[in-house]
């Protein structure tokens, strides 16, 4: 039977530690860290992140600017607004949602952001500090990953780590932050042969593929720290991962559920980011 490692708490935890920090620079220097979120049309999904994002900044003491732009922007109103926002110094992190419309180029977009104000961290020249292990910012998953491997107290050095996924936002930085902790890593993907062999190696185990339920028992080891990325919703509505939970779950030494594992650590890290971007352009580290 595997211990359940609770999001919730180790968000919960990040923010409170975000937010005693943050009284302290508001008294200190009479400033508090500001985050701007942008999002472009009605997508139902996006406008629950947003609201969510906001309600965290309210909970860490953060000044929060919305900006909610119609379906029907243009890249250049878009790009417009990110030129005023970069030059706001009351604003220190800058995140557009995504998606965003289809007449919109979403790297364009991400390149447009100063890379000082990129709490996302997507811009490339966050992409290549994390390469290289240079980085201010991390990807809000795959820091919240990192964060709840910790929570384990399962050491990383040596350890066999593989990531299912290799995506720009998950699954490429996380085996990145694997691996500058002295993780052995492996990426799979659609096109690794046989997948099974693969991850039944693994002492940590990352799913990040975006298939419900997708790994089972027979991939995973007994005694393996098994974290689910995965966000899908079932034809009944209920919300799954990519981990068969019921099937893994007594194999795994340390799971995470979902909802309520991976999900609740991305907003934190997000926080987490944006004082530290607040604490670099004010020249405090």
């Amino acid at each position: 039977m595997a211990n359940l490692i609770d999001g919730k708490q180790v968000s919960t935890a990040v923010k409170e530690q975000v937010r005693q920090e943050t009284e302290k620079l508001a008294e200190t220097y009479g400033k508090r860290p500001g985050l701007a979120v942008v999002i472009v049309g009605n997508n139902p999904a996006s406008r629950v992140y947003v609201n969510n994002k906001k309600k965290a900044c309210e909970t860490v003491g953060f000044q929060s600017f919305e900006y909610a732009l119609p379906e029907d922007t243009t890249q250049e109103e878009l790009l417009e607004l990110v030129q005023t926002l970069n030059a706001d110094p009351s604003v220190n992190g800058i995140l557009v949602q995504l998606p965003v419309p289809e007449q919109i180029d979403d790297k364009a977009i991400i390149n447009a952001i100063s890379s000082e104000k990129d709490v996302d961290a997507f811009h490339p020249e966050n992409v290549g500090r994390i390469m290289i292990g240079d980085y201010a910012f991390l990807p809000c998953t795959p820091a919240g990953v990192m964060e709840l491997i910790d929570f384990t107290g399962v050491e990383i050095s040596g350890k066999k780590c593989v990531v299912i996924g290799r995506s720009n936002i998950v699954g490429k930085p996380m085996a990145m932050l694997l691996l500058h902790r002295s993780g052995t890593v492996t990426i799979c993907h659609s096109r690794t042969q046989d997948l099974a062999s693969v991850t039944r190696q693994a002492d940590i185990l990352v799913a990040a593929v975006g298939k419900a339920n997708f790994v089972t028992a027979d991939m995973v080891k007994e005694g393996a720290v098994v974290i689910d990325v995965g966000m899908n919703r079932l034809e009944n509505g209920k919300l799954c991962g990519d981990v068969n939970f019921a099937e893994v779950e007594p194999k795994a030494s340390w799971i995470t559920p979902v909802p309520g594992g991976v999900g609740p650590m991305t907003i934190a890290m997000l926080m987490k980011n944006t004082l530290t971007a607040f604490k670099k352009q004010n020249g405090l580290v």
